[in-house]
């Protein structure tokens, strides 16, 4: 059964949902069954890549937040993945156009290395404040997970995978998602937001035993990161 996780590496929800998930995965009894499939979605296209002001700066110019709402808020953030075994520093952060970081996503999935790219962007990221724009910096990142550095410096230095970011993002549009995470099990159910495990593994055990109703079901919303900013 696919589980399609739609999600930004710049969205603090969506790595934390991506824990809260894997915690409820554990829980389910028929998670060898499950296949999870990562989609690409951005939160601000319009981001330069070179990367520039903090987040907390970012965030305050974007939603006309004071940079003091804006720090504490994030603090909340930090707290929040704390209780899910994450380390934020924010301070750290480097705010770049995250389009080249979902390219190299697609490259690591066509060898089977998905998950292990998104971990490894949500870390270098939310973690070891690492531009995720910069093609050395995705290369090595690459290559720390088993790709070839060569091939995703090739992949990126053209188009590689610029079609398949645009048709996740127009697929999220299509199936309504409003912000992320957003998760589709089985395309019977959807989650939005970075819901309790509970959550996560109810969905998961509907969708396992075809309780869903045809076409997709909204759950409660949950934190979530949209165009306009993170609530």
């Amino acid at each position: 059964m696919k589980v399609e996780i739609w999600s930004d590496v710049m969205c603090p929800f969506c790595y934390i949902g991506k824990r809260r998930f894997e915690h409820a995965l554990a829980q389910f009894p028929q998670r060898e069954a499950i296949e999870v499939v990562w989609k690409s979605f951005q939160l601000d296209p319009e981001m330069p890549k070179e990367g520039g002001a903090n987040i907390n700066e970012y965030l305050a110019e974007r939603k006309g937040w004071t940079l003091e709402y804006a720090e504490q808020v994030n603090s909340q953030v930090t707290a929040m993945a704390a209780e899910v075994g994450l380390t934020y520093d924010f301070d750290k952060a480097v705010v770049a156009n995250s389009f080249d970081a979902h390219r190299f996503s697609h490259l690591a999935a066509q060898h089977g290395l998905g998950d292990a790219a998104e971990e490894s962007l949500f870390k270098a990221y939310f973690t070891e404040g690492k531009n995720i724009a910069d093609h050395a910096v995705l290369a090595d990142l690459g290559a720390s997970i088993g790709l070839n550095a060569g091939e995703v410096s090739a992949a990126l230095a053209g188009n590689g995978y610029a079609n398949e970011v645009h048709q996740d993002i127009s697929e999220a549009a299509a199936l309504g998602a409003r912000g992320v995470p957003f998760f589709v099990i089985d395309r019977k159910y959807a989650v939005s937001g970075a819901q309790p495990e509970e959550v996560f593994l109810q969905a998961l055990e509907r969708s396992y035993k075809e309780y869903a109703k045809a076409g997709l079901e909204h759950g409660a919303d949950g934190n979530v990161c949209g165009i306009d900013g993170c609530d």
